[in-house]
């Protein structure tokens, strides 16, 4: 267990969440083992959470278009632009599960571009850090570029979305000094 806590603002207790919220974070609890700091650090304000991680679920858990590695590669990707090191751990442990490799997420995280990636991945992983990094300067010619290596518009908002959501969910981590809990940072390595 770490000296740390787990954000600067108060964790609530579980038994004091509304019935939703509490069997959301058990139910991750029992799948995962853990509870990650995520739960409860969002869990202090209930009607947040609910948005967050319906938001969250629409994207990340979708079977359609990008796989769920990708969408992983794209938070791990975006997150270190971010300065993100909840959601670089958290979700480096959730990609080196979903890729079956132990060292994807660290090269993703410190140089993308010297990373074992695929050319589909390079690409992905490219634009979506372009929409982190400069999104006010994204244009049409952008959005072709992408449609003529083959993807579809869907993947393309995909790519954005989840870039976006994370932008967010990067500065709420690092605002509220969330921690990684010790668990992700030996998963599938």
């Amino acid at each position: 267990m770490s000296e740390h806590p787990i954000s600067r603002f108060d964790i609530p207790d579980l038994d004091d969440l509304p019935d939703d919220i509490r069997q959301q974070i058990l139910a991750v609890q029992e799948k995962s083992g853990f509870v990650p700091n995520v739960f409860l650090a969002f869990a202090r304000r209930p009607p947040e959470f609910r948005a967050f991680f319906a938001f969250h679920d629409a994207l990340m858990l979708s079977d359609e278009g990008l796989t769920k590695a990708e969408r992983e590669m794209i938070v791990v990707a975006t997150s270190a632009t971010n300065g993100c090191l909840y959601c670089v751990v958290a979700h480096g442990a959730i990609l080196r599960i979903r890729m079956k490799n132990p060292l994807i997420s660290d090269q993703v995280a410190i140089n993308p571009a010297k990373a074992d990636l695929t050319e589909r991945q390079r690409h992905i992983v490219d634009f979506a850090l372009m929409v982190a990094g400069d999104s006010a300067n994204v244009g049409d010619g952008d959005i072709e570029a992408m449609r003529a290596k083959g993807f579809t518009d869907d993947e393309i908002w995909d790519i954005g979305a989840i870039t976006a959501l994370f932008a967010l969910s990067n500065r709420y981590a690092n605002f509220t000094g969330m921690r990684p809990n010790n668990e992700f940072y030996s998963m599938a390595r």
